[in-house]
């Protein structure tokens, strides 16, 4: 049953992203604004997020949302654990701004989804260029920054397994520590639903905790994302402990028999 109702859900969303990217890009040759688009393409990536909860039971729960910046003119670098790819679609569905996703440029070449992100304004580079790759990421999010756009990140960089940590890079700390914005993580389980390579979802609530911001100015980019990471793993082991084996107990200070 999980299959058939994953297979309507990846059928749904396959129909239904094709009239909103064709009006994407209808809305762009005709010169409608990033905001205009990114209007449109918000609310395909909401619809999805709904439908996994329609055809699959995925639902989802949100706890921090007060402590993100009302300031329209602060610009933030949100930090997201990265579990699957419903994340991805959630994010921009629950956010009070526009979003900038740091991709990789090969999601452009995906028939409308990747039309799509191609016609927003987005940050798309290519990982071979190493230093001339991060030189773009800084350009373009100082641009977006200013324009009160958050930047989002996934600083392990791929989607990890429930229960594991990847590496946290430091991209996204420095990017904040150049333009002088602060950061925020983001705790997500979402692999308890719709884990990571997997087609089958199983209904389930997925938890999203957002954390307080941090200030970036005077920072080390090192330091700044062990503690980005620290509370992200913090919070990751509170809200699914199931996925994580309990501690040892200490037997060091424990008498011989």
């Amino acid at each position: 049953m999980s299959f058939l109702r994953s297979l309507v859900h990846m059928l749904w969303m396959g129909i239904t992203v094709i009239p909103y990217t064709l009006l994407i890009l209808l809305v762009r040759v005709c010169g409608g604004s990033p905001a205009a688009r990114w209007t449109i393409a918000r609310a395909w990536l909401k619809l999805s997020v709904d439908s996994a909860g329609w055809f699959c039971g995925v639902k989802y729960r949100v706890q921090g949302m007060e402590l993100l910046p009302t300031d329209p003119q602060q610009g933030v670098v949100l930090l997201c654990k990265h579990q699957s790819t419903y994340e991805t679609f959630l994010m921009p569905a629950i956010m009070p701004r526009a979003l900038a996703y740091v991709f990789k440029k090969e999601l452009l070449s995906i028939p409308f989804f990747g039309w799509s992100i191609g016609s927003l304004d987005m940050i798309h580079i290519d990982r071979k260029h190493g230093s001339r790759a991060f030189h773009k990421v800084v350009e373009q999010g100082k641009r977006l920054l200013a324009q009160g756009i958050w930047v989002i990140m996934f600083p392990e960089g791929t989607r990890v397994a429930r229960g594991e940590v990847g590496e946290y890079k430091t991209g996204a700390t420095r990017l904040a520590i150049m333009t002088g914005v602060p950061v925020v993580p983001i705790a997500v389980t979402s692999a308890k639903c719709w884990p990571r390579k997997s087609f089958v979802k199983t209904p389930g609530v997925v938890d999203v905790s957002i954390g307080p911001m941090i200030p970036s100015a005077g920072r080390k980019h090192e330091e700044l994302m062990e503690e980005v990471q620290a509370w992200i793993e913090g919070e990751m082991r509170r809200l699914d402990p199931a996925a994580y084996p309990a501690a040892l107990p200490d037997r060091s200070s424990t008498p011989a028999a």
